[in-house]
């Protein structure tokens, strides 16, 4: 297989199935939640950081997602799909447009802080885990 297809192949699987689970969990903390404040956007960009960090060190310690493919399905498909700045910064913005200044900027503070964090925490864990040296 030429190695674009396999790339485009990768990233597409990915996608597929992380634009779904991104769509499943939204609505499910949409739904308990209410819809006043994005919580289900925050909710799949925190577990989504706290999954690269972990892909991202697990990798270093795993021939198996060291590998190009499963960068590509993982971190480039299923995580670029499942994650999203577009909702969040579209969401931000009606809250700012209808008033909620203090909700937009409470947004962007919970979104920015909880992300890196979880970026960093799953990160620490997937080097426990895996055994991968920090670089």
């Amino acid at each position: 297989m030429p190695e674009i297809l396999q790339v485009l192949t990768c990233v597409a699987i990915g996608s597929a199935f992380g634009g779904m689970a991104r769509l499943f969990l939204s609505d499910f903390i949409a739904r308990r939640a209410g819809e006043t404040f994005p919580w289900g956007t925050i909710a799949v960009n925190v577990t989504g950081s706290f999954a690269a960090g972990t892909i991202a060190a697990a990798s270093m310690g795993s021939s198996l997602l060291h590998t190009p493919a499963a960068w590509q399905l993982l971190v480039l498909g299923f995580l670029g799909s499942y994650t999203t700045v577009s909702s969040f910064s579209l969401q931000t913005l009606g809250l700012f447009r209808d008033g909620e200044i203090l909700r937009a900027g409470g947004n962007v503070a919970l979104s920015v802080a909880a992300c890196l964090s979880a970026v960093a925490v799953g990160y620490a864990a997937g080097t426990a885990a895996f055994g991968a040296a920090a670089p």
